[in-house]
């Protein structure tokens, strides 16, 4: 079987035409499972990449009910605002405190 060189470039073509579909709808289904009530969701290496905290900081914050946090499909996921609110909870905190050691 020959395939001519033209031929060959338009069914590659077609393929990656394909392929930047299928990219398209992989994205797509992505973002709707991260998102629950159109708010986004975050999943644990998400979470301890944005606080700059270890594993284990943040199963405590779990266990001490601070950080509130969803199980789907046996997979630890948290929403953004939670997220959010725990941040500003926890920077006035620390705020206060430096304010209070400057004080000496």
């Amino acid at each position: 079987m020959h395939i001519e060189r033209t031929e060959f470039i338009v069914w590659m073509e077609r393929i990656m035409e394909r392929f930047d579909i299928l990219k398209e709808s992989i994205a797509r289904k992505q973002l709707q499972s991260t998102e629950i009530d159109g708010e986004q969701l975050l999943d644990n290496q998400d979470v301890l990449q944005l606080l700059k905290i270890s594993s284990r900081s943040l199963q405590r914050y779990r266990s001490d009910k601070k950080l509130p946090y969803y199980t789907i499909s046996g997979k630890l996921y948290y929403k953004k605002s939670d997220v959010d609110q725990f941040i500003r909870n926890n920077f006035h905190s620390a705020v206060r405190i430096t304010e209070k050691g400057d004080d000496k």
